[in-house]
């Protein structure tokens, strides 16, 4: 019975934060993301330095949505220890939970396409997707924070 319950709790939380909630966290996330010395680099199309920014911006209403790409330092194997590290996040392919999700596509939804096929549906070895939820931002960004450091550490000068 108390999953029922706990279900309907997080279902009922899902519907009262609409988008709204997931957009800030995934703005918030791509920020930080951006600074992370194990990314290379983050689309997200609320960062203002985006070519689709103004797009994103005319046409979007409350917010820039949940979804965001980035790609982690090391490549094929750095993208698949890091979604194999985090604790928050579920290793799914779906979008649009009110719980963070995570992917590595190369090595999971596209790991049957050769590099060049890859690459024409705009899959890179590095490229790690997220579907932002609900959780509290800092809850988010510490467990991305952990998961690129294990994939990809940084060497000491």
């Amino acid at each position: 019975m108390q999953d029922l319950v706990d279900q309907m709790t997080v279902e009922q939380k899902c519907r009262s934060h609409g988008m709204e909630k997931p957009s800030k966290n995934a703005l918030a996330v791509a920020e930080h993301l951006r600074g992370h010395p194990s990314v290379a680099w983050v689309n997200y199309p609320g960062l203002a330095d985006r070519p689709s920014h103004e797009t994103a911006r005319r046409y979007l209403s409350g917010g820039y949505g949940a979804i965001l790409g980035f790609g982690i330092k090391g490549g094929l194997s750095a993208g698949k220890k890091s979604i194999e590290s985090v604790r928050l996040f579920s290793h799914l392919a779906n979008i649009g939970d009110c719980k963070s999700l995570v992917i590595h596509p190369a090595s999971t939804t596209h790991q049957q396409l050769a590099a060049s096929e890859q690459s024409a549906t705009g899959v890179t070895a590095d490229f790690i997707r997220l579907s932002i939820g609900i959780e509290d931002p800092e809850d988010i960004i510490a467990d991305l924070d952990q998961a690129p450091d294990r994939a990809a550490p940084r060497t000491v000068a």
